[in-house]
């Protein structure tokens, strides 16, 4: 038990206390700092724990979108490609059939024109020879010919060998 004596102007007020009383009080306050610090620190822990948590969703959320981006950009990239090849193939078919049609045309052209210069040829042996049954001498003398066919043009050589 204490005593305490204030003065407040002339009034003398006498104040008795109960030592234990205050170091109860003194206890009970520090008590509740406690509870109220240990109430902060787990506050503190949970919002850090909800904290991790929440970055864990966040960081597992991500991770799902960008493996599902990158499977749909894997996907785009092989269909594309395909796509890409059919087209090449498309046009590599297209090109060799253009160009087997042009060779044939062209051998076409060449096998008709060597058939022309083959027909001019035979027609001027058949002309020689109408002509050459007809001359009297035909048993006198004897007939050498030699035929060059180019691309251009026709040579045809005919020889009269008397013996």
């Amino acid at each position: 038990m204490g005593i305490r004596f204030c003065t407040e102007g002339n009034l003398i007020v006498i104040v008795i206390e109960d030592v234990e009383e205050i170091t109860e009080l003194k206890k009970r306050q520090k008590q509740k700092l406690k509870k109220k610090k240990s109430l902060k620190k787990k506050t503190k822990a949970a919002t850090e724990i909800q904290a991790w948590w929440r970055g864990t969703l966040v960081r597992r959320t991500l991770l799902h979108a960008a493996l599902s981006a990158w499977i749909i950009q894997r996907w785009w990239r092989l269909t594309s490609e395909s796509l890409l090849q059919k087209k090449r193939k498309a046009a590599l078919v297209t090109y060799a059939n253009t160009e087997r049609a042009v060779v044939k045309i062209q051998s076409l052209v060449r096998m008709w024109r060597i058939h022309w210069r083959y027909c001019q040829v035979l027609n001027a042996i058949d002309v020689i020879q109408c002509h050459w049954q007809c001359h009297n001498c035909y048993t006198c003398a004897l007939l050498r010919g030699h035929c060059v066919v180019t691309a251009t043009h026709l040579q045809f050589h005919i020889e009269i060998i008397n013996p």
